[in-house]
């Protein structure tokens, strides 16, 4: 496997810039004023235990939050200069820039690879000029999957294993040129030999892309990721490189969850 780039020594343009952000499903408080930076252009991991916020987290970050009933939220993400909140923000077109990669893969049923592929610039009306085959095939390229599927791009979806599914959704997500991918939890529903692929896959992407991954695998943190960020309770306990989040981290608690005392 591809060991991790080395950490930066100076540091990056911030693509994306936090500031007290809260979240609520109904009267649950689940993010309680989050600030934090998020670096162009590397893997941000944000780890914690089941029920700290970290999905919530990313869902804020394109506005995907908001789609469940009762929840809401309340604070600033800049998305370079552009407030995702503002009022004349359209969230479709948000979630353009900023895509999602979700948990279990999750390919459209009744439609071929190639189709799923295109689904979002079909969806967002952002073919323009393109050609669909070019479209298709350099999306599949960069997932790592065109090898395998070039030949039956006509088949479902669904047809292919859980770990190309997944590529194939990664490559849906990259079809429509976002500058932003978040990954909640992308290898958990999936096989070792799998999860070495997107975390392979991973090491590639962000050169072109920022993207954010939400886990529970701490190895899979120390070993895709440039800087991490700890949750707690809905809090943001630490954020530094990830070297030093699992080597020295400052706060107790960071010590305490990544040795495995509690989590």
């Amino acid at each position: 496997m591809t060991l991790p780039s080395p950490p930066p020594t100076t540091e990056p343009a911030m693509k994306i810039r936090v500031s007290g952000l809260k979240a609520w499903f109904g009267t649950h408080e689940v993010l309680k004023g989050i600030d934090l930076p998020i670096p162009a252009r590397e893997v941000t991991a944000i780890i914690g235990p089941s029920g700290c916020g970290k999905s919530t987290f990313i869902r804020c970050l394109n506005r995907m939050h908001e789609l469940v009933t009762g929840a809401r939220s309340e604070g600033q993400v800049l998305l370079d200069d552009t407030d995702v909140y503002a009022p004349e923000v359209d969230p479709v077109l948000l979630r353009r820039r900023v895509g999602m990669v979700f948990q279990k893969p999750n390919p459209f049923p009744s439609m071929s690879i190639r189709e799923n592929v295109l689904a979002g610039l079909r969806l967002t009306k952002r073919m323009g000029g393109r050609k669909p085959a070019e479209v298709c095939e350099k999306a599949l390229r960069q997932a790592a999957l065109w090898d395998e599927v070039k030949d039956k791009l006509d088949k479902p979806g669904t047809s292919l294993s859980g770990g190309q599914q997944q590529r194939l959704c990664i490559a849906r997500t990259l079809a429509v040129d976002p500058e932003v991918v978040l990954m909640d939890e992308p290898c958990s529903a999936l096989d070792p030999i799998a999860t070495a692929r997107i975390e392979d896959l991973l090491h590639d992407l962000r050169r072109d892309y920022t993207i954010i991954i939400v886990t529970h695998n701490l190895q899979q943190a120390t070993r895709v990721s440039n800087r991490t960020g700890f949750f707690l309770q809905g809090e943001l306990v630490e954020f530094d490189l990830t070297d030093k989040i699992f080597t020295s981290p400052q706060d107790r608690r960071t010590e305490d969850y990544i040795t495995g005392k509690f989590g």
